[in-house]
Order: C-alpha cells, then structure tokens, then sequence
C-alpha cells in the first residue's frame, strides 16, 4: 500500500472537469485507490464520491493506492494534483 500527501493548487479546486480527470486515471489501474480528506475517504474512480469530498484550494488530501500497480497509479493522480489539473 501507498499513501502519498499532495495539496490542490488550482484555485478552483476539485470541480467537475478535475473529478472526472481523476476517475478516468484511476480508472486505468488495477490498484484500488482513494483519496482521503481529514476523516472522509472516498473511491477515487466514484466521480460523485469525489464531487462530494468538497476539496477546494489549499486542502490536504491524502492520496492511497493498494495493488499490483500502485506505485504507477499513486504517481498518475499525484501529477494531475500538481499539474493543477491543467487548468492554469
């Protein structure tokens, strides 16, 4: 298992359009993965589950991956984080 903490850098925060980036990446591996804010923790290839975490600028979220390609699908989601979803 992999937990890895990013930041969300773009000032809109976890939207639509950067929800269903993470569920079409998630969606790529075998690994389950997730993403946790505080106490709430959500599967990252649910785009309503994501929607409904309310990560805006500034939050911590932990990312999780376990699986046969975690380590490849850890990295996947941590680069859209830091990317800003391509949005700035």
């Amino acid at each position: 298992m992999i937990e890895k903490m990013t930041v969300i850098k773009n000032r809109a925060g976890i939207h639509a359009r950067p929800a269903a980036l993470i569920v079409q990446t998630a969606g790529k591996f075998k690994s389950k993965i997730s993403l946790q804010k505080g106490d709430d923790r959500i599967n990252a290839k649910s785009i309503m589950g994501i929607i409904t975490l309310g990560a805006g600028f500034g939050t911590e979220i932990k990312i999780i991956a376990d699986g046969e390609d975690e380590n490849e699908a850890s990295e996947a989601i941590d680069r859209l984080f830091q990317n800003r979803f391509e949005e700035e």
